[in-house]
């Protein structure tokens, strides 16, 4: 198949949407289809891997910029995106709110291309109730026609497609989760690089791992709480802090633990933390613990769990029933004595620890194999659905 790919950017700071879509155009050109990834800066170039036998099938092509403050094509930048159209099979774009997408996908279907939208959690309850005006305008005058105009609308979880399906009543859609690149994960570092880059993971304290995108939806304060909650109960449990954010926010965070209380060695603000040095982390940590308000796959949990850590998180995670079902990950309610009864339970377990760490791996390993989600990508693009997740 020629499979035509449109996401504006992939740039690491747009987050997990970038990731997904970057994984998933270099597995798709393994399978000897023509990929080819769209945007409109030249972010996605460096996705593109030297000519090395098959992974050659894909390319970056740059769009024009899109219109200042309208987030739109120009008509002669739409005279491009036909061109690049034409002779495509499938039409993929990522996201709902940028009317760029809507441009591309009308003027696939004009061309008789199917196309196809991941709604990469916008659609969710929580990111609908931001802006809702705004958002419910959209879907009224444009984009609810446009979700159900499509061959099919993908969703990475079930509790996603529960949420958004009410956008697209008459709609078509399909549950796939996100490709994960399992290999780094299969030999993994072991804890002692980030020991030695830490010293804090090595006070033989417990270690509860905070690892996202420092943001206010994250609720990073509620865990700094219950972090207070258990020092108060004469717990002594560090709380590592990996990921950036706004500076302004960041700094606020930073100066939380001195206002509850909390001795400055309990709360480590480490920054951002990549590659092996990222999976040393997980192992050097006893639990990933995120009590966000909204994440709609959210990579850190399945990274965690093939790393052999469970997971402490709440229902806003699109995926939680996925993971509770398989035994790595406790669910709880987002508030700071929620998380500190559960991770008090934990922490004070490590037979309970170890035993939802193993059966976390392993079910990653399975849930994510590559070859199986590429199987269900392939259904979905000829018209066959996508085996639930």
């Amino acid at each position: 198949m020629r499979i035509l790919h449109y996401i504006p950017s992939v740039r690491p700071e747009v987050g997990g949407p970038a990731r997904a879509v970057t994984d998933l155009c270099r597995a798709l050109a393994t399978r000897d289809h023509e990929v080819t990834l769209s945007t409109c800066d030249e972010s996605g170039a460096a996705v593109v891997p030297s000519a090395d036998g098959k992974t050659n099938r894909l390319r970056h092509i740059q769009l024009p910029r899109l219109i200042p403050g309208a987030s739109v094509f120009s008509p002669a930048a739409l005279r491009s995106v036909r061109n690049l159209i034409q002779g495509q099979d499938v039409v993929h774009v990522h996201g709902v709110w940028l009317p760029s997408n809507v441009q591309i996908c009308n003027a696939a279907r004009r061309l008789g291309v199917p196309y196809f939208i991941s709604v990469r959690g916008m659609l969710d309850d929580w990111c609908m109730s931001q802006k809702w005006f705004k958002k419910r305008l959209f879907l009224v005058t444009v984009g609810r026609r446009w979700l159900e105009r499509a061959q099919c609308v993908h969703l990475t979880a079930r509790g996603e497609l529960e949420q958004a399906k009410v956008n697209f009543p008459k709609g078509t859609g399909a549950v796939c989760p996100n490709l994960l690149d399992l290999a780094p994960y299969r030999d993994l570092p072991g804890p002692e690089m980030a020991q030695s880059k830490f010293p804090v993971l090595d006070n033989d304290h417990p270690s509860i791992l905070f690892l996202s995108r420092i943001h206010e939806k994250k609720r990073l304060e509620a865990l700094m709480q219950a972090m207070a909650i258990l020092r108060a109960e004469g717990m002594n449990v560090n709380l590592i802090v990996a990921g950036t954010g706004a500076p302004s926010y960041v700094e606020q965070m930073k100066s939380l633990p001195a206002t509850l209380g909390l001795p400055h060695d309990v709360v480590s603000f480490v920054g951002q933390v990549i590659d092996e040095l990222k999976l040393s982390l997980y192992q050097a940590c006893d639990v990933l613990a995120l009590p966000t308000s909204q994440e709609n796959f959210g990579f850190v949990f399945p990274e965690a769990l093939a790393c052999g850590t469970p997971v402490v998180t709440t229902k806003g995670v699109d995926i939680w029933e996925e993971l509770q079902e398989h035994g790595g990950a406790l669910i709880l309610d987002a508030d700071a004595d929620s998380f500190a009864k559960g991770l008090r339970e934990l922490v004070l377990d490590p037979e309970r620890l170890r035993t939802m760490g193993a059966r976390g791996r392993e079910w990653v390993f399975q849930w994510l194999d590559t070859d199986r989600l590429l199987d269900q990508f392939e259904a979905m693009y000829h018209g066959s659905g996508s085996t639930p997740a």
